[in-house]
C-alpha cells in the first residue's frame, strides 16, 4: 500500500484523471531499445524535427530542449519514469 494512502480503506483507491494533479502519460512508446542519438544511452525523449524523429537520453534532451523545442513540431518527454523506478 502505497504510504500516503488512508489506510482506512481495504483497497486502493481509484485513479482517474479528475484526482491527479499532474497530466499523466497513458502510454509509455519508447523502449529500452530506443537510443540517444547523441551518445547510444536509452532514450526518454523523442522529437519531431523537419519530419525526422530524434531521440535523446534525459541528459541530452535537457541540454538541447531550448533549441529543440523551438524547432520540432512534437516533444514527447518519458523522464518521469526515471523518477518512477526509484
Amino acid at each position: 500500500m502505497h504510504p500516503h494512502w488512508n489506510h482506512t480503506h481495504e483497497e486502493a483507491p481509484e485513479m482517474s484523471m479528475s484526482t491527479t494533479a499532474e497530466p499523466a502519460v497513458l502510454e509509455y512508446r519508447l523502449t529500452a531499445g530506443d537510443r540517444c542519438d547523441s551518445c547510444g544511452a536509452q532514450a526518454y525523449i523523442a522529437a519531431e524535427v523537419n519530419g525526422s524523429e530524434l531521440l535523446f537520453c534525459a541528459h541530452h534532451g535537457r541540454k538541447y530542449e531550448e533549441k529543440l523545442r523551438a524547432v520540432a513540431t512534437t516533444w514527447h518527454d518519458e523522464t518521469a519514469r526515471l523518477a518512477d523506478a526509484r
